[in-house]
């Protein structure tokens, strides 16, 4: 039998919630009304995440546990006569409207659709092609255990922090840690992730044990790999307060400089993070009072540029870049 829709008032907009009663997280038997409930408790920081930003939806119709498909356009049918869209164009030339949310009731309306987290571009409306957030993705790979990525948290933190820059932990709700830097919109996709590259090759020789910036997974090892390419165009990560596919519905948390030492992911989850948020507000909301020049990191890039170091691979859907070294496996390699 399916239960009835409910109707919200949000923002001052009604936000329609179907089939409330489905359970979307099967550990403690979170439903869908749940989910949406969880978003309007920490509803002023999600925003701040996605606000003005084209924003993809990742949609699990059937909760943490079931299929996702991604949906780049907003649809039409159903769409409320006051959702925002903005229009981003993607490297295949193509383009699309897709979600603006200017209020906590645009990611309601979002996570009524199956969106559990919220994935938006480094953009927002005013400039699509120039980023306004550097985003830094620590990937643990198979085999490294949680307290190796703290370490490579706070070595990119000395990092920025002595190209003078502030970055802003949370975790990923995953198995990793991102680390995002508001930056000023003057640089262009390529110049941001060019910056990015240059600071995770920074952290792979600092703590070459434990991180790397190499692409092929078969060289990877038991380290933490640095994506760069989160920063390429169209690359979306999943935002802060966003809650992650998984049972339990961990939350990818926004957390301060002192606690990642200690932060265990499993804390901080779809039950706990509302009263969180009541204790101690957003503490990732000083991350739009500062933005921050690109310039120290690409001075580093031209440094490693002019000792040799290149380009990295990129991400497969995209074009082949003129510096961009062979896009195929090192092991697949042909001999020359």
């Amino acid at each position: 039998m399916v239960t009835p829709a409910v109707e919200l008032e949000v923002d001052g907009r009604t936000v329609r919630v179907t089939n409330p009663d489905k359970v979307f997280f099967s550990l403690r038997g979170e439903t869908k009304l749940d989910l949406v409930n969880y978003y309007l408790a920490v509803g002023e920081g999600a925003l701040r995440g996605v606000y003005e930003r084209p924003t993809m939806l990742k949609r699990y119709p059937d909760g943490a546990e079931g299929e996702f498909f991604y949906q780049k356009r907003v649809p039409e049918k159903g769409r409320p006569p006051w959702l925002e869209t903005v229009r981003v164009s993607f490297p295949s030339g193509r383009h699309a409207d897709e979600l603006c949310p200017v209020d906590v009731a645009h990611v309601a309306w979002a996570v009524n659709l199956g969106c559990l987290d919220l994935n938006p571009w480094p953009v927002r409306r005013g400039d699509v092609d120039r980023p306004d957030e550097l985003r830094i993705d620590l990937d643990p790979q198979p085999g490294v255990e949680w307290p190796t990525v703290r370490r490579v948290a706070m070595c990119v933190r000395d990092v920025l922090d002595e190209h003078g820059m502030v970055g802003w932990p949370k975790t990923s709700g995953s198995r990793g840690i991102h680390v995002n830097v508001r930056i000023e919109p003057a640089w262009g996709f390529l110049e941001v992730r060019r910056a990015a590259l240059a600071l995770a090759r920074e952290v792979e020789r600092r703590m070459p044990d434990d991180a790397t910036s190499a692409w092929w997974k078969e060289e990877r090892g038991e380290r933490v790999f640095l994506d760069y390419n989160q920063n390429a165009r169209d690359r979306t990560v999943a935002s802060v307060y966003s809650v992650r596919a998984n049972p339990e519905g961990r939350v990818s948390a926004p957390v301060t400089w002192d606690e990642v030492p200690d932060v265990e992911p499993a804390d901080l989850t779809i039950a706990t993070l509302p009263a969180r948020y009541a204790a101690l507000g957003d503490v990732g909301a000083g991350i739009d009072d500062v933005a921050y020049s690109l310039e120290p990191l690409l001075e580093l890039a031209r440094r490693d540029e002019a000792g040799g170091l290149g380009d990295a691979p990129w991400p497969p859907h995209f074009p082949k870049a003129e510096s961009e070294p062979p896009r195929v496996q090192p092991s697949k390699a042909r001999p020359h």
